[in-house]
């Protein structure tokens, strides 16, 4: 399919997993990428599989918790490609895995700054420049921990992604009339790097998968990355303000 032919999208946190998995999603359909994140040599990679494939996209690094740069990272965006129509705020972090009395506060706080006020700041200038050209569409990437279910030791990425999911709902009512339309999705359990707990290998993961997973293994980054095209889609132009989860039943 060809759905995103001529459009332009950004993808925060792409340098890996399900974030690099988006980016290359839009790309075979035939959206301009941009790939953005702090680091720019696994941007530099995301961009290269991508014109390996006879796609289009640009690597440009960036902080979402810097207000200034995420106002410049929109700008060269549509400086770049000619605008912005689709964004798809997925960085995030996971810090302070431990019971939430002894979370350090420099990881609540640097948790909380990442995945909420960066979801935040990146919605502030992606809707500045979406409100005054015609509209757009943006996803955010939550998770079910903290959303739809939670897990031990992960206080602070689990009212995090909660919040996300709320500020999605609140942001999507705002700024549909504008042209603005605002969805989540979250993922459970994914084949990517995050979803690792400390000190547990690949194959420890997939063990624990089957035991705790109803469908009884790892969603695929790509199912993910599918869930996001499906919004981000004018198939779903009356989906608003929604959640849309991918965790293989471990919410149901």
């Amino acid at each position: 399919m060809n759905r995103f032919t001529g459009r332009t999208v950004l993808v925060t946190g792409a340098g890996s997993g399900i974030g690099r998995a988006i980016a290359l999603a839009f790309a075979a359909e035939g959206a301009r990428v941009v790939a953005a994140g702090r680091t720019a040599a696994p941007l530099e990679e995301t961009v290269a599989l991508i014109e390996a494939a006879g796609g289009t996209a640009a690597a440009v690094p960036a902080d979402v918790t810097d207000s200034g740069r995420l106002a410049g990272l929109v700008r060269e965006t549509a400086e770049r490609f000619g605008g912005l129509d689709i964004a798809v705020n997925n960085a995030g972090i996971l810090r302070g895995t431990v019971p939430a009395a002894d979370i350090a506060e420099e990881d609540w706080d640097a948790v909380l700054r990442t995945n909420v006020t960066g979801v935040w700041l990146a919605m502030k200038h992606e809707i500045a420049h979406m409100r005054e050209n015609g509209g757009g569409v943006i996803v955010n990437v939550s998770s079910n921990l903290g959303a739809h279910t939670r897990i031990p030791n992960a206080a602070a990425y689990v009212t995090s992604k909660a919040a996300v999911a709320a500020l999605t709902r609140a942001a999507a009512l705002d700024h549909i009339r504008e042209g603005v339309r605002i969805n989540a999705v979250s993922p459970g359990a994914t084949a990517a790097p995050m979803s690792l707990r400390p000190g547990e290998t690949e194959a420890d993961r997939v063990e624990r998968i089957k035991g705790e997973n109803p469908l009884g293994r790892l969603a695929e980054a790509e199912e993910v990355a599918a869930a996001v095209l499906y919004l981000a889609s004018p198939e779903a132009g009356a989906v608003v303000g929604t959640d849309l989860v991918v965790d293989s039943g471990s919410s149901a």
